[in-house]
């Protein structure tokens, strides 16, 4: 059954050198996907080499593992994950943008 737009998550998440449309799909708990569209600071496709999100639920004392997003195209990258409670969870990427280069970004999403 496909998932409507009202039933996803969106948050924008931005740093200095990197920013990020995540959408999380549905936004409610069970099985979830997520869709990263990483951008340039002045907001061009991104080339990352790698991409981690991490998930936690401080509230209920969760800390999912971290999990490697795979590329689906040239600066869109996805992850299948779990979200077993409601609730506010802060949602952290872990963009590798070169060899010697990554940058941190997270923010917070609500899960139904």
């Amino acid at each position: 059954m496909p998932v409507s737009a009202g039933e996803s998550f969106f948050t924008h998440i931005h740093a200095e050198k990197a920013m990020a449309n995540v959408t999380v799909s549905p936004g409610r708990t069970g099985p979830t996907e997520i869709t990263i569209e990483l951008e340039t600071a002045d907001e061009h496709p991104l080339k990352a080499k790698a991409v981690s999100v991490t998930l936690t639920s401080a509230k209920a004392g969760i800390k999912v593992q971290t999990i490697a997003a795979t590329k689906t195209k040239e600066s869109e990258w996805h992850v299948k994950a779990s979200l077993p409670v409601r609730g506010r969870w802060m949602l952290r990427l872990g963009v590798l943008i070169s060899d010697i280069e990554k940058v941190d970004v997270e923010a917070p999403i609500l899960v139904k």
